[in-house]
């Protein structure tokens, strides 16, 4: 056996021995492949001008031959050397060939020319996509790689199907499979055992810059797009969704007003503190036979990539055509479509659809358990309550799931399940699968189309309606005249759910407060009852004082004033004191 001293070609066998290396650190499949190679051209006599002429050896193939031309011409140009030309023939005469016959004239048998491979590209959204993305967010040089969980959680936002549950009953198989396909293009390497980190590879890097550059991204860029799609929904970041493409002709579609279009709809009102004065006003009255009702769906609710229009072309089957259109809250919702388009804005309202007291918020099981996690399901539910529908529907899919996943936060869903429905009042449905939440929604479309179309609707003028005194108003009219039911336009419903174009300083001083993990939406407003401001709440952790007795009793504040309550209002001694680590400077 030749030494590495006496091989023919000791720049090119470096170069592989360097290779051979750094798979069997990252415990690549590819590091037999770099073996055999480091081994055919380690006994080769024979010494070769230019890296295209390998291919006639055990090991070496077009691929591995343009990695070794790319470092060569590298070596050239750092060291002011002329880059060989690559020859026409490849095959030498007089090498055997490996069958124990010399090659015979080139003429008669000249090389094939190697076809060329088309770099891989995994599918928008997939599992691939989304896992590449995911370890992207790292950086080349960070010294670890991620675990799974971790790498779970920052790719499951770039992805149609979940990493942890099958797309449905009789599936077993999620995104998380994609791995493997990853892993035998060492496109990723892992290492470390029994807990296993993943990385990306050199190749693996090229593909991420490909991806990157297509969807127009830099590294930071996309790691800074990955916090905010993490971020809880306590910020002004909308909860991340699944991106579709229009709908089916035959299925109407209505653009989503534009941010502009309801931004200034309904006023803050006056924040100042005082008692508040109910609106006089003389409601808009919609007749019979004036309106239909129609369910509007978020474009953004999808069975799967493969099939995104899967629930409008179900829907309209069963006799129910969406609105298809971006909501600002919920999944799904109700409204009246005025026959004469002018009729509201004729008479102090505007738009042509009034929304009534019905909304959903569908959540597949998997969806469920992660926005437990995030906090947004907390969040989702104040949004809820803040948009005074008076009939909010939770739609839960038990679809088939990762047990040890489910295990694991069984009882945190089974306390949110029981809290949506006793403190809330919310009406919970479980459903099998997404057919039959298709079922329900076209059984209540119909159901509120024979109720509501019968009737005369009563519409609240915008000009009158506040951000302040929205909630107190319905409030009102629902305990002073609760046969009757009052409704707005939806475009005031849409600028007062939006997360930024109608948020008041109490809204966002109660957001503030519930992105300190366990501090829900009631005990959030018993802290704002007692102190009204963030100012106010700060100025009464300063009047504390300062050293260890004024930590002691910062630390304790919020206790000694909710400590006492009962129920879901009570703030224990430990969760004021992560409030103080916040608000308190402790």
């Amino acid at each position: 056996m030749a030494s590495e001293e006496s091989c023919a070609n000791p720049l090119l066998l470096g170069w592989v021995k360097e290779w051979v290396d750094l798979a069997r650190e990252r415990n690549s499949k590819g590091v037999i492949t770099y073996k055999n190679a480091y081994n055919a051209l380690k006994a080769c006599p024979i010494t070769f001008n230019h890296p295209s002429q390998l291919q006639q050896l055990k090991g070496f193939g077009p691929k591995l031959c343009d990695r070794l031309t790319e470092k060569l011409q590298k070596h050239c140009q750092e060291n002011g050397l002329p880059m060989p030309k690559r020859p026409r023939q490849w095959r030498i005469p007089g090498l055997d060939n490996g069958d124990g016959e010399e090659d015979g004239d080139p003429q008669q048998r000249p090389a094939k020319k190697p076809r060329k491979q088309k770099p891989y590209v995994p599918t928008l959204r997939s599992g691939a996509y989304a896992l590449i993305l995911g370890l992207a967010t790292i950086g080349e040089e960070a010294p670890v790689g991620m675990t799974k969980p971790q790498l779970i959680e920052v790719a499951q936002p770039h992805c149609d199907a979940s990493f942890t549950a099958a797309s449905g009953p009789s599936k077993f198989y999620t995104a998380w499979n994609s791995m493997k396909t990853l892993l035998e293009k060492d496109l990723v390497y892992e290492r470390g055992r029994p807990l296993r980190r993943y990385a990306l590879s050199d190749e693996g890097w090229e593909v991420a810059r490909r991806i990157q550059i297509s969807a127009d991204l830099t590294p930071s860029e996309l790691a800074a797009q990955q916090r905010r799609e993490l971020e809880p929904e306590t910020s002004e970041n909308p909860r991340p969704r699944v991106p579709t493409r229009s709908p089916s002709p035959e299925i109407e579609e209505i653009s989503p007003p534009s941010r502009s279009a309801y931004a200034d709809v309904v006023a803050n009102g006056d924040s100042a503190s005082g008692d508040l004065d109910l609106p006089t006003f003389r409601p808009i009255r919609l007749a019979p036979g004036t309106f239909t009702v129609h369910l509007v769906l978020d474009i953004r609710e999808v069975q799967a990539k493969t099939n995104r229009d899967y629930m409008q072309e179900e829907l309209t089957k069963k006799g129910v055509q969406p609105i298809m259109r971006a909501l600002p809250l919920g999944d799904a919702l109700w409204v009246a479509k005025c026959q004469d388009p002018n009729f509201l804005s004729r008479t102090g309202s505007e738009g042509d659809e009034v929304v009534l007291d019905w909304i959903v918020e569908r959540k597949r099981l998997d969806d469920l358990v992660y926005s437990i996690r995030d906090g947004r399901f907390h969040e989702q539910k104040f949004r809820l309550k803040r948009s005074g529908a008076k009939n909010v529907v939770y739609i839960v899919e038990e679809m088939a799931m990762d047990s040890m996943s489910f295990n694991k936060y069984e009882e945190a869903v089974q306390s949110a399940i029981a809290s949506t429905q006793v403190v809330n009042g919310y009406f919970l449905k479980k459903t099998q699968k997404i057919d039959d939440t298709i079922r329900y929604l076209a059984r209540m479309t119909m159901l509120l189309k024979k109720q509501y179309e019968s009737k005369s609707l009563l519409v609240i003028p915008t000009e009158v309606i506040t951000a302040r005194n929205y909630l107190p108003l319905l409030e009102h009219l629902r305990e002073k005249e609760p046969t009757l039911g009052h409704y707005v336009s939806y475009l005031a419903f849409a600028s007062m759910t939006s997360k930024s174009d109608m948020i008041t300083l109490r809204d966002l001083y109660l957001k503030m407060l519930m992105c300190t993990k366990q501090v829900t939406g009631e005990k959030a407003l018993e802290i704002q009852k007692r102190w009204r401001t963030p100012y106010e709440f700060v100025k009464a952790y300063e009047r504390c004082g300062v050293g260890e007795e004024g930590k002691k009793r910062r630390q304790d504040m919020v206790f000694a004033q909710l400590g006492n309550l009962v129920g879901r209002k009570k703030v224990t001694r430990a969760l004021s004191h992560k409030i103080a680590e916040v608000w308190g400077n402790v």
